[in-house]
């Protein structure tokens, strides 16, 4: 294995994966290595190197590469290589704004009649989430807090909502580990907290309002990290973007 090959030293190879056919190995091996931040955005990708490391031929790396750049998650340039993404805030905004909506009216919905069941594993999931952010446990968080949201999605059983809500978490899986810290974590834990002591009172609205602060207080924490560290966003706060910078400099038709 050459030197580049090791470079990738947190992939394995996918030879030996049980489950799944290589291509579907590739792209979910190359997924949470993007995800998880170990292949930073904007960095270049060897594919010859990553062929090597992960133990497969050209093809289903190219597919893999392909099918992530469908997703925004690598940018395929012809000329130059395939890099990882930057993250763009724009697409942020989009997918905050399609939990915000929907999230908002699911616990509006549940707060006004929720299942015995669903409300004990609610509460359970807060305790645990309060024990993993006191420990320290990110990774144990992290799965808590997408459970926490699942349940509440698999309550209200509107599949088509549940999978619109998927994708846009699936979207913002990046700025989730950038922004992971022993204090966001107490912060999350105090925010769905909120949450949930508002659906025990059968207060809708109040849950609502509690789900919204808690997601605009993401967005708030991005844009502060997009000004420290503007090298990893694709359109950077007071940045304007290729299009804005087109229309600024069009010339103006006179009126007649």
């Amino acid at each position: 294995m050459n030197v580049k090959a090791e470079s990738y030293a947190f992939l394995g190879d996918v030879r030996g994966a049980a489950r799944g056919g290589t291509t579907a190995r590739v792209i979910s091996a190359l997924r949470e290595a993007i995800v998880s931040l170990e292949l930073q955005p904007g960095t270049q990708l060897d594919k010859v190197a990553l062929c090597q490391r992960l133990g497969v031929s050209r093809f289903p790396v190219s597919e893999a590469l392909s099918r992530l750049q469908a997703e925004g998650l690598v940018e395929i340039r012809p000329q130059s290589g395939t890099i990882v993404s930057l993250i763009r805030l724009g697409d942020v905004r989009e997918n905050l704004f399609l939990r915000r909506a929907l999230e908002a009216e699911a616990v509006r919905s549940l707060a006004r009649e929720i299942h015995p069941d669903v409300l004990a594993a609610l509460q359970r999931n807060i305790r645990y989430q309060k024990a993993a952010a006191s420990a320290g446990d990110p990774a144990g968080f992290h799965k808590l807090d997408l459970d926490f949201h699942d349940i509440i999605f698999t309550a209200l059983g509107f599949d088509r909502v549940k999978a619109t809500v998927e994708s846009a978490r699936m979207g913002l899986d990046r700025i989730r580990r950038l922004l992971a810290s022993k204090r966001r974590h107490k912060l999350t834990y105090d925010e769905h907290e909120k949450i949930v002591t508002a659906i025990v009172a059968g207060d809708g609205e109040a849950a609502a309002a509690a789900m919204i602060s808690h997601l605009d207080a993401v967005m708030a924490e991005l844009l502060t990290l997009a000004h420290k560290q503007p090298e990893i966003f694709a359109d950077r706060p007071g940045v304007p973007t290729r299009a804005a910078a087109l229309a600024v400099k069009a010339p103006r038709k006179r009126k007649p």
